[in-house]
């Protein structure tokens, strides 16, 4: 067991787990750069002072996950004993220098995706920086629009049992509605190779459910695309990769988008 500093970078859509319910993977790096993952934690049942948010240094007590055998997994000993740290914001006064230090400057950026899936078949690596050479597209796809059944029974029957010692007060706990999209990039890389990868980070389920409210369904996944397609083709466009515990080490396309990291393009200033 041993405490990390963490900066949060990558939140998941939440899934069901039947093991520990519902979840959301987070990742980020540690001061000299390098990658940790840190599940299970169970997000939206952490009191309001742990919960953490993207670009915020945490401190917590972790130990390397025994049924997991990526690299970077570990999962927290104490999630009660979790401090929130500093947030690199990028205020009115502050650009995105400061995140850029940190998260690319001391870190490898892949542009070669048969690199990366060769390294992860090694069992090297899980979580990756990559920048794609172009991104050719935003795909949304229809999915189911509920959780199925049995799970819901299942996660609702975990979480809503009796407490003897509940006073009462407590409300009774609801599922993440499901996102009845699934997105993905299609992009190139540095080879002109190209790759269809789905985006699971939790800002795209967030602004989607955001332009629901504001625009109605019929819109939500047009202003979606918008922001991901138009508005960062606008931006130095970063993804964060990782792989899923079930496809690493094997499949030929293990990668999914798990966050997006996407400041202004730098503008050379002449020496002149």
């Amino acid at each position: 067991m041993a405490k990390e500093k963490v900066l949060i970078l990558v939140k998941t859509y939440p899934t069901l787990s039947n093991t520990y319910g519902e979840l959301a993977c987070t990742a980020g790096i540690r001061q000299d750069g390098s990658w940790i993952r840190l599940y299970p934690i169970k997000f939206r049942f952490l009191k309001d002072d742990q919960k953490y948010r993207k670009y915020q240094w945490v401190e917590l007590d972790v130990q390397k996950n025994p049924k997991d055998p990526r690299p970077e997994s570990f999962r927290p000993t104490n999630i009660d004993d979790i401090q929130l740290g500093e947030i690199i914001d990028t205020g009115k006064s502050r650009d995105w220098a400061e995140r850029r230090r940190l998260v690319v400057g001391q870190n490898t950026v892949y542009n070669d995706l048969a690199d990366l899936i060769a390294r992860a078949n090694k069992n090297q690596l899980s979580l990756a920086i990559f920048k794609p050479t172009k991104i050719l597209d935003f795909i949304p796809r229809q999915a189911d629009v509920d959780w199925s059944p049995e799970k819901v029974a299942a996660q609702l029957a975990m979480y809503n049992q009796p407490d003897l010692f509940d006073d009462g007060d407590a409300e009774e706990f609801t599922l993440m509605p499901k996102l009845p999209y699934k997105f993905s990039y299609r992009l190139s890389d540095i080879n002109g190779v190209e790759s269809t990868m789905m985006v699971e980070d939790w800002e795209v389920g967030q602004l989607y459910w955001s332009c629901v409210q504001r625009y109605g369904e019929s819109q939500a996944v047009e202003k979606v695309k918008q922001k991901y397609l138009d508005a960062f083709s606008q931006k130095d466009l970063h993804l964060f990769l990782g792989t899923t515990r079930q496809y690493h080490g094997w499949a030929k396309n293990l990668f999914v988008i798990i966050g997006t990291f996407h400041p202004p393009i730098e503008i050379q200033r002449s020496l002149l």
